[in-house]
């Protein structure tokens, strides 16, 4: 009998230890790849800029994040990947759960107030992801009555409440939770920065399915976030995506990560200037 009590107990220690480090992954946005301890938030579900597939993480926001970590004194080795969902950036920051965040992060007055910001290291354009057979939304403008997607916490969901109120607005967690709601046809159109939207519609699966409008409504400054006033490692920051820019490795990681997805880099506003520290 006492040997079936310890049995129990022990299964039931053992179940009680995964419910924990299953509601520790929810709270933190979850733990990435990499057995280093510098830590750095990314997207893990947005091709071209920040995909983890199995145990592989791709991207633009990688790629500058790995090269900024670098110039700090970190080899890529040394990074661990942690999911940055747009809603819990800042936690992530002010709490200590990762020393940057580099995961389509805009520049925002708002967000200045917890966080500080280096870069701008890539400028892009807010826009609407439709099905390949819509012809009625050409433009926010269209938008009155329609089903609109976005994810809470996103300075695109934000844009769309304040700029056009006609909108049906559904907030979900994830950009790949609204990719398969339009998909379904559960929502009419999905916006958030045309970066982001022409990964999704050059992926496999979607190609023929999905189009972007290609209708830019505003001007997303890609940052990375850091420690509210921590102006030491935001000179640093700063300093490292100039070099990656002069040194031509920006131009390569962005035809990398956006020409497979035909998008068409702004010449007038990328590749950035940075902003100064304060």
């Amino acid at each position: 009998m006492k040997v079936r009590q310890y049995g129990a107990i022990a299964a039931a220690s053992a179940l009680a230890l995964s419910l924990a480090a299953c509601g520790d992954s929810a709270s933190n946005g979850g733990s990435g790849g990499g057995g280093g301890d510098f830590k750095i938030g990314i997207k893990f579900d947005q091709p071209g800029l920040g995909l983890k597939e199995g145990s592989s993480y791709t991207g633009l926001d990688v790629d500058v994040a790995t090269y900024v970590a670098k110039e700090l004194g970190h080899d890529a080795k040394d990074i661990q990947w942690v999911q940055a969902p747009s809603a819990q950036r800042e936690t992530l920051i002010s709490t200590g759960q990762v020393k940057m965040v580099v995961a389509t992060y805009s520049i925002t007055d708002e967000r200045k107030q917890k966080v500080s910001f280096a870069g701008p290291y890539f400028i892009a354009g807010q826009d609407l992801l439709v099905r390949n057979d819509e012809t009625t939304i050409t433009g926010p403008e269209t938008l009155t009555g329609k089903r609109l997607c976005s994810v809470k916490g996103s300075t695109s969901a934000q844009k769309v409440k304040d700029k056009y109120p006609g909108v049906q607005l559904q907030e979900f967690g994830t950009y790949s939770e609204c990719v398969a709601a339009l998909v379904s046809k559960g929502v009419d159109a999905l916006t958030t920065d045309n970066t982001i939207l022409a990964g999704y519609a050059a992926q496999d699966q979607y190609k023929g399915k999905l189009k972007v409008v290609g209708k830019t409504f505003s001007e997303e400054r890609y940052g990375i976030g850091l420690k509210k006033g921590d102006k030491a490692t935001c000179e640093k920051v700063n300093t490292a995506i100039a070099k990656m820019i002069s040194s031509g490795e920006w131009q390569k990681a962005v035809d990398k990560n956006l020409g497979p997805a035909g998008f068409k880099v702004d010449s007038a506003t990328n590749p950035p200037k940075q902003d100064a520290c304060s």
